[in-house]
């Protein structure tokens, strides 16, 4: 059985995201303990919390779960909505290519440390080739839109035109770097990239033709920034009222804006009682729904591959389920086409080794004819999932 336990955007801000996620670690270790889990995959992202899980044990059906911000799917559900997400339509963004990596980099994790076997392993393998060719096949990542340029756009609404304006990057990871792209085509006066890693900064200035800072150094440029960005890994909050407070000391810039797109948040919400605008993940909602907009025929014909692929993986599963029918099958043949050959040749007079090379060949000629037959009759009840056919075949050719 395949679970899928997750709170993501789809039903939950920000804040509840931060809270609802310390539940669903809670429901993930109690059912570690309670379930034979054999294999999981554990996916976090600015909008997402999410565990894909595989167990043999069927006896628990229904999960239960007080926490209305909890989504549970099961087996066929829980495929689709992992497919529906490595090909962007489960991303607030629709269309972005960055959930794609982190599907990728989420399994690589679960390999190193053991916890992704041969269940996942498959379904991960075939969800990463259905966003590849969902991407390849429709324009659904047209634009290279991004929750990074998302917050560019936002900035621009409540600044107007960045260009000559003073920008400092908080964060040189993948989201920022996402961020300090999109800003490089603004012509601003100055970026400032900080990261607690400096020769992560160093590289992203050097690409943006910015400058690196120090983390420690942050104090600095936030003094003379009108726009700031941040996009941590931090587990928690890096900027609050009482940290800018003595930066400023009380001369706040009339006009500044802060955009926390860091999950779990960099920026708490007292410093909009110094009179500073800050906008977080939520407040892209807007230009998140004007994209799907645009998007809404890609997005068909997305579902339309979606659909094709998840068939095909049923097909695949259900073919390998009656790959030891079939062996058990093959080897019963070649047993019995061996013992009666011999039986055949002994009886027979005169016969030299030329002889016994034409039986042999004969022989695996009848054999392989009656097999083909009976073994695609068999792939063909296994990909219309007749289960009771194959119950039947199973019960028949035990061995």
């Amino acid at each position: 059985m395949i679970i899928n336990i997750r709170v993501d955007h789809t039903l939950a801000d920000i804040e509840t995201m931060e809270n609802v996620s310390k539940d669903l670690k809670e429901l993930f270790s109690d059912l570690k303990e309670k379930m034979d889990i054999r294999e999981y995959i554990e996916i976090n992202t600015c909008n997402r919390y999410e565990y894909f899980l595989y167990t043999n044990d069927y006896s628990y059906e229904e999960i239960d779960c007080d926490n209305k911000f909890v989504i549970i799917d099961y087996n066929d559900d829980a495929i689709l909505h992992l497919f529906r997400m490595s090909s962007g339509l489960e991303s607030m963004i629709i269309g972005e290519d960055q959930i794609l990596g982190q599907i990728k980099d989420s399994k690589k994790k679960s390999e190193k440390e053991g916890h992704c076997g041969k269940k996942l392993d498959a379904i991960f393998t075939k969800a990463i080739h259905v966003g590849q060719v969902v991407r390849n096949k429709t324009k659904i990542n047209q634009g290279s839109i991004s929750i990074g340029s998302a917050a560019v756009d936002l900035a621009e609404e409540h600044l107007g035109d960045l260009q000559d304006k003073c920008v400092l990057v908080i964060g040189a990871g993948k989201m920022g770097t996402l961020v300090a792209k999109a800003l490089a085509e603004k012509n601003l006066r100055a970026i400032f990239v900080a990261n607690r890693t400096y020769y992560k900064a160093v590289k992203l200035a050097e690409e943006l033709d910015g400058e690196a800072i120090l983390f420690d150094n942050l104090e600095e440029k936030l003094v003379n920034a009108e726009l700031v960005i941040s996009s941590t890994g931090s587990p928690h909050a890096i900027i609050n009222k009482k940290r800018l407070m003595k930066i400023f000391d009380k001369q706040v810039p009339k006009k500044m804006i802060f955009i926390d797109i860091a999950n779990p948040r960099d920026i708490e919400d007292d410093v909009k009682e110094l009179g500073i605008d800050l906008f977080n993940i939520d407040d892209l909602r807007g230009i998140a729904d004007e994209n799907k907009k645009l998007r809404e025929n890609e997005v068909i014909e997305a579902e339309k591959i979606i659909g094709n692929e998840f068939d095909l993986l049923n097909e695949s599963f259900n073919l390998i389920e009656i790959n030891p029918i079939l062996g058990n099958l093959r080897e019963s043949m070649e047993e019995i086409r061996q013992r009666e050959s011999q039986k055949g040749i002994v009886k027979l007079s005169n016969v030299d080794a030329k002889d016994i090379k034409i039986i042999d060949v004969m022989t695996k000629s009848i054999v392989n004819k009656i097999f083909y037959d009976i073994s695609e009759n068999i792939k063909k009840s296994a990909k219309n999932n007749e289960e009771d056919v194959i119950k039947m075949c199973e019960t028949i050719l035990k061995r």
